[in-house]
């Protein structure tokens, strides 16, 4: 199991390393160079007005975001005859990987802070967010499946199912929006706060004041994830019901609640793992929606605005952190089909 679980994550570590590549690469040769950025926001009083004064800003600019250096360890000339040239070590890429083995994730383009000072600022936010969200999704799709399960056919099951069939399709920042609009809006209901008048309070104030915050981000992440979760649960519990060892525990006199819980819901958990692994990347990718709607300093807003403004290390290292969590649910999720399961463990 041990050397299983090494190699799991080995492999895990080389696709996240890289998929971080590619994005490096790709944002290394896209047209619009950083230094034009850089040029277009330094003002328009001092922007350089000849094509002498343009090209030393370029280069300056170039020399200063570490750009000057080739991007690759072998490049090609351009034009048709071109050839291949070897740099060897003094390339871009080479001082890149160097610096993310020493775990320097680089500075931003847009505000020259370390990224990794800028992404622990934002994950701080996150963080809670999408584990609270995914913990409260869990339970509640549990025990929701469990009523559906053993509900008689009537109008509260066919609301309940009704309900989450409708939020399975509602896209993600419409029921952000409505959320906001229904509970935190002076017209309809006013029983949340959406801005951040209450940021200077200290001490308990401010921890309840955050939390009153956090509720409309996680309950639409909650609400987002829920009919995913609890939908294919219950249809595996229904199945279960069915089976002869389900009727012969029923038959025995034990309650159709201990039948499900005790008995059922070990094997029926097994599907619900794959929905599982995708539960971090949805929650990590909702984070963005939800952040932007509610204007939350977290990483999914620090992502889009990077991709906005072409800040290429905050990208790529926001796209290495989302990678990391996706390897990271398939593994954790091969580990709990082998805690449930242990006839498909590897020394099984």
């Amino acid at each position: 199991m041990g050397r299983w679980l090494l190699a799991r994550l080995g492999r895990a570590a080389l696709a996240a390393w890289g998929i971080a590549s590619l994005v490096f690469l790709v944002s290394r040769l896209l047209p619009a160079g950083p230094e034009q950025l850089v040029l277009g926001e330094a003002g328009e009083l001092a922007y350089p007005t000849t094509a002498a004064q343009r090209l030393a800003s370029n280069q300056a600019i170039r020399q200063r975001l570490g750009l000057a250096e080739p991007v690759f360890y072998a490049t090609r000339s351009p034009g048709p005859a071109g050839h291949w040239h070897w740099h060897g070590c003094h390339n871009q890429y080479h001082q890149w990987v160097s610096q993310l083995l020493r775990g320097n994730l680089g500075q931003s383009y847009a505000s020259g802070q370390p990224v990794a000072t800028l992404l622990g600022q934002a994950l701080a936010c996150s963080v809670p967010l999408a584990g609270s969200a995914a913990v409260l999704a869990t339970a509640l799709a549990v025990g929701l499946a469990l009523y559906v399960a053993r509900a008689p056919q009537g109008r509260l099951r066919a609301l309940v199912q009704g309900s989450l069939a409708f939020l399975q399709v509602m896209p993600l920042f419409l029921l952000a929006l409505a959320l906001l609009l229904l509970l935190a809006n002076p017209d309809v209901v006013n029983i949340l706060p959406a801005s951040r008048q209450g940021e200077s309070a200290s001490g308990l104030a401010s921890l309840v004041y955050w939390a009153a915050r956090a509720t409309l981000p996680i309950l639409s992440l909650v609400l987002s994830a829920l009919p995913a979760l609890t939908l294919p649960l219950a249809a595996s519990l229904r199945h279960e019901l069915g089976t002869a060892y389900a009727t012969t525990a029923r038959a025995k006199g034990l309650p159709i609640g201990r039948v499900l819980r005790q008995h059922l819901l070990p094997n029926a958990l097994l599907p619900l793992f794959t929905t599982l692994t995708e539960l971090l990347p949805t929650l990590v990718a909702g984070t963005v929606v939800v952040e932007v709607v509610f204007a939350l300093p977290g990483s999914g807003r620090l992502l889009a605005e990077a991709a906005a403004t072409h800040d290429y290390p905050v990208v790529v290292a926001g796209v290495l952190l989302i990678a990391g969590v996706r390897l990271l649910g398939l593994v954790l999720a091969d580990i709990l089909y082998f805690l449930v399961d242990p006839r498909l463990s590897p020394s099984a």
